[in-house]
C-alpha cells in the first residue's frame, strides 16, 4: 500500500461525523502497488523502527530495502513484482513495526471524503464496512498522525 504525497489534503469533517466501520481482513491488497499509489514512503523514524525490528542498523536497512524518489525515502519496489517485499502469504512480515503510512490506512486525510472514499477505498478494500465503527475523533487522530508523518518525508 502506498499513498501519494499531497499537500492539499481533503478530509471532510462531515464525511466522518458519524464514524466509519473498518476492520482489516488480511487480504494483502493494500500491500500491492496501484498506479499512482506506488510507494510506501518512510520517515527516518520509520526506517529506524524497521531496522530495529529486523535487528540491523538503520544504514543497513536503508541500503538493502529503500530507495529515494523525488528526495523521499520509500520501500524499494519491483515493477515485475508490485507487492511489498515484506508481504508473506498475504500477511505483513513486519506488522509490529510497519511504517506509519501502513498503520494509518485507510484513514488518510486525502481520501476521507465521500468521492475519494468511494473511488479509492470502498471498491478496493474488503475491510470497509466491517468490524469496529471508528468514531470521528478516532479517525481524526489517525488522520492527524498520517498528516504529521507526511510532513517528515525525506528526513
Amino acid at each position: 500500500m502506498a499513498m501519494s504525497v499531497n499537500e492539499n489534503l481533503s478530509l471532510d469533517p462531515s464525511f466522518i461525523a458519524n464514524g466509519l466501520r473498518f476492520e482489516c481482513q488480511g487480504s494483502g491488497k493494500c500491500c500491492s502497488s496501484r498506479g499512482e499509489y506506488g510507494f510506501v514512503y518512510l520517515t527516518r523514524f520509520d526506517r529506524q523502527r524497521l531496522a530495529k525490528h529486523l535487528n540491523i542498523s538503520t544504514a543497513s536497512f536503508t541500503k538493502k530495502y529503500c530507495a529515494k524518489h523525488n528526495g523521499i525515502w520509500h520501500l524499494r519496489s519491483d515493477v515485475e513484482k508490485p507487492d511489498c517485499q515484506f508481504l508473506q502469504k498475504k500477511q505483513c512480515g513486519i506488522y509490529e513495526a510497519r511504517p506509519t503510512q501502513c498503520r494509518t490506512w485507510p484513514f488518510w486525510p486525502e481520501i476521507l471524503n465521500a468521492k475519494s472514499w468511494s473511488k479509492e477505498v470502498t471498491g478496493f478494500c474488503p475491510g470497509v464496512g466491517k468490524g469496529k465503527k471508528w468514531t470521528a475523533e478516532e479517525i481524526q487522530k489517525i488522520a492527524d498522525e498520517d498528516q504529521q508523518n507526511t510532513r517528515q518525508f525525506g528526513t
